[in-house]
């Protein structure tokens, strides 16, 4: 039952819409009703700017690291991912947000951040190096989790490899739009990196 109730609380703490909730109490706006109408963090940057932006995705993150780490502190047996994937699950199809979420990227990073921190810390630097050289944070999600979704068949932990695989889907399939954008060429950049908007 203790285990439900955890998959349960899991859940509903990914989703808690940080951006909207953030951008309604704080700046009176929707961002549902601007720029992409996505309710992550990227959207959240490019409407309510750098600060509301940083907050979301330090929430974003937190939300998937803390469902992670809640049987790890209840002293349970489940794997720590079982329980984070529920709180993705809620990211993209949230209760408070009629179950239209976000992309999952940064909650995704949080669930791996709670039972792999290190794994975690060497995609940051890959994801990091990407949206330098490309400017573009879509691409550099998809081409991290992807390299992450492989590199976790070499952590010897196979839980944690087939969750990190689940969530990878999650995005890409998110993420349909902006590749096609990317094929095109016509995906939104942002300012920052060699490739920036501001140099565009």
């Amino acid at each position: 039952m203790i285990e439900i109730l955890m998959i349960g609380a899991a859940y509903l703490l990914g989703s808690i819409p940080s951006g909207v909730w953030i951008g309604k109490l704080f700046f009176q706006t929707d961002i549902r009703e601007h720029g992409s109408g996505n309710t992550g963090t990227t959207n959240t940057f490019r409407v309510l700017g750098k600060k509301a932006g940083t907050i979301v995705l330090i929430l974003d993150i937190a939300k998937g690291t803390i469902a992670a780490l809640l049987p790890v502190w209840l002293g349970l047996a489940i794997h720590p991912m079982v329980v984070g994937i529920f709180a993705v699950i809620g990211h993209v199809f949230p209760v408070f947000a009629y179950f239209k979420g976000g992309k999952a990227v940064a909650t995704s990073a949080g669930i791996a951040l709670g039972a792999q921190p290190l794994f975690v810390g060497i995609l940051i630097i890959l994801w990091s190096a990407i949206l330098y050289l490309s400017s573009m944070v879509s691409l550099a999600s998809i081409i991290t989790l992807l390299v992450a979704a492989v590199a976790s068949l070499f952590i010897g932990d196979w839980v944690f490899a087939l969750i990190v695989w689940v969530a990878m889907i999650i995005v890409v399939v998110r993420h349909r739009s902006n590749i096609e954008r990317i094929r095109n060429g016509e995906e939104n950049r942002v300012p920052f990196g060699r490739n920036s908007s501001k140099n565009s």
